[in-house]
């Protein structure tokens, strides 16, 4: 059964910022017939059980407080977060759980012990049905890409921060390295190229200085967590095009979670991304953690520019790093943000396409 959505109700809604991109004027009707649900189909659904996350990120950034019988528009997604959860999309349109704070519905399939402990059960979800167009369809976020120009020949060097963990530092230090190209005088762009929807670090390289920030919601995708690796390369080509597009000296590229992420693992090791990136950086949270990330990195051809990552915070850990990993600088945040580090990747030759020359010559 085809439901139209009257104005007012649409307007009471909770709306994610996972569908931040996604017009009002498109979400008309909903569809309340068994489907089964596909990564990015947009979905209505009632807030049965407020559990863990009892607040949804909106478009612009602030947290909604939900209440039960909320009415909120989220996006079908997996999610994969081993500090949090494991979820999946269900096979069905039955009760589901908000699988992150960002916008995503799906199934819980692993949950952290530490969330266990608190004895909060995830939010629960009583989907109403999905949003169609005129013809049926079920509307999927892929239809309302933000970027999706086929990039051109790239001018911008990239600078790709991976690591070893999640919470090994890899935004702090994405946006060290933004802040310190930009007091250099570069227009930085940033883009997240994997993860699960959320505004948070796009907000963290926005802070740093960047003049665009973007990720792969972008491109279309909510999460990608079980995406096709080459669906994944094609949407970071395409957001480091459109950072282009904006002007951008040099682009800042992330890569979520850490080294044995089955997305993450498959990026490091695509020839076409390898040909996307100029320079590596590596975050870690400790010691052995530098060591078997440069061991990987070796493995596969990379060229680790720098380290840094939360194990920096730590005095005697960074000289632990430094005595036994002395062909890579190991960086403090404020080593990175002082800009001069990242600056001599470029003067040294590679990755240094004109633009960025240009810019820094002035």
């Amino acid at each position: 059964m085809i439901n139209i959505i009257e104005d007012a109700r649409l307007r009471a809604a909770k709306r994610a910022f996972s569908v931040r991109n996604v017009p009002p004027s498109a979400l008309r009707m909903v569809d309340k017939r068994a489907r089964r649900p596909q990564p990015g189909d947009i979905v209505l659904a009632r807030v049965l059980e407020v559990g863990r996350l009892k607040g949804l990120q909106t478009p612009s950034g602030r947290k909604a407080k939900l209440y039960v019988d909320d009415e909120v528009i989220l996006v079908y997604g997996h999610r994969y977060a081993p500090d949090a959860y494991e979820a999946e999309i269900p096979a069905d349109m039955g009760l589901c759980e908000l699988a992150a704070a960002g916008g995503l519905a799906g199934r819980i399939r692993e949950t952290n012990v530490k969330f266990a402990n608190e004895q909060s059960p995830p939010t629960l979800l009583k989907p109403i049905g999905l949003f169609v167009d005129a013809d049926e369809r079920a509307l999927n976020l892929s239809d309302f890409p933000k970027v999706a120009s086929a990039p051109g020949e790239r001018r911008i060097p990239v600078i790709c921060v991976f690591g070893a963990s999640m919470n090994a530092g890899k935004t702090t230090m994405a946006g060290g390295i933004i802040r310190g190209l930009t007091r250099q005088g570069l227009k930085v762009g940033a883009a997240k190229v994997t993860g699960t929807c959320s505004g948070g670090d796009l907000f963290t390289f926005e802070d740093a200085g960047a003049i665009k920030a973007i990720d792969f919601t972008d491109a279309g995708l909510v999460s990608t967590y079980r995406e096709n690796v080459d669906r994944l390369v094609s949407a970071s080509e395409t957001l480091v095009g459109a950072l282009q597009d904006e002007g951008c000296d040099v682009a800042v590229v992330e890569i979520a979670d850490g080294l044995f992420q089955q997305e993450t693992a498959a990026l490091l090791r695509h020839e076409q991304f390898h040909g996307l990136v100029d320079h590596w950086t590596f975050a870690a949270d400790n010691a052995p953690s530098i060591l078997a990330g440069l061991n990987l990195a070796r493995t596969l051809g990379l060229d680790i520019r720098a380290v840094s990552g939360s194990v920096t915070v730590s005095p005697l850990a960074v000289r632990e790093a430094r005595g036994f990993v002395d062909e890579v600088p190991v960086l403090t945040l404020p080593e990175l943000q002082d800009g001069e580090a990242a600056v001599s990747w470029f003067k040294s030759g590679a990755g240094a396409p004109a633009q960025a020359a240009r810019a820094l010559a002035g």
